[in-house]
């Protein structure tokens, strides 16, 4: 999942290219809002990943004493 997080974060690279490069005021909102919208979408993946790893993890010690 780590390469979704990095495609999210990609994206929001190139709004903010975008938002860079807009001449219109409106555009270079949009990409704006785009851009931390693409950012809190790949923080979210990353704090998932996190607590399902460290789940697992907690999980594999009860399994082996079984």
């Amino acid at each position: 999942m780590a390469t979704q997080t990095l495609t999210y974060r990609q994206h929001a690279a190139k709004c903010r290219a975008d938002a860079d490069s807009a001449t219109l005021e409106n555009v270079r909102d949009r990409n704006l809002r785009a851009e931390a919208a693409w950012l809190a979408m790949a923080d979210r993946q990353e704090r998932t990943e996190t607590a399902r790893a460290q789940r697992e993890a907690a999980v594999i010690p009860r399994q082996e004493t079984q």
